[in-house]
C-alpha cells in the first residue's frame, strides 16, 4: 500500500519591487527545511512574465507534517519577515504526489 504524500502548489505575490526579497526569504525557508525529513521537496520558482509572483511547490510525508512545520520557530520567523512585503497568497492546488525524480 502506497503512503499518501501531501503536496501544495502555491503562489505568493510580493508588493511591487519586492519579488527578489521575497524569493530570498523563501529560499531561506527551503534551507531551514534541509534537515527536516518530512519535507521531501520545497521548490521556489519565479515566472518571467509575472514581476511580483513567486511560486512554491512543496511535497511532505503527510498533511500533518506540513501543518506541524508551520509552528516551527524558524518557519514563524520567516513568515514574520515576509508579511510586510506580501501583497497576497493563493493556493493554486493541493496535490497527492505519487512519485518521480526528487521525491
Amino acid at each position: 500500500m502506497q503512503v499518501e504524500k501531501f503536496g501544495i502548489y502555491g503562489k505568493l505575490i510580493a508588493k511591487d519591487g519586492e519579488r527578489e526579497r521575497l524569493t530570498t526569504i523563501l529560499l531561506e525557508a527551503a534551507e531551514s527545511l534541509q534537515n527536516l525529513d518530512d519535507c521531501e521537496l520545497y521548490l521556489v520558482s519565479v515566472a518571467p512574465e509575472d514581476a511580483n509572483a513567486v511560486y512554491v511547490y512543496e511535497v511532505w510525508s503527510s498533511e500533518s507534517a506540513h501543518q506541524g512545520s508551520l509552528s516551527l520557530e524558524s518557519t514563524q520567523t520567516l513568515i514574520q519577515k515576509a508579511k510586510p512585503i506580501l501583497a497576497g497568497m493563493e493556493r493554486i492546488s493541493t496535490l497527492m504526489p505519487r512519485g518521480g525524480k526528487g521525491i
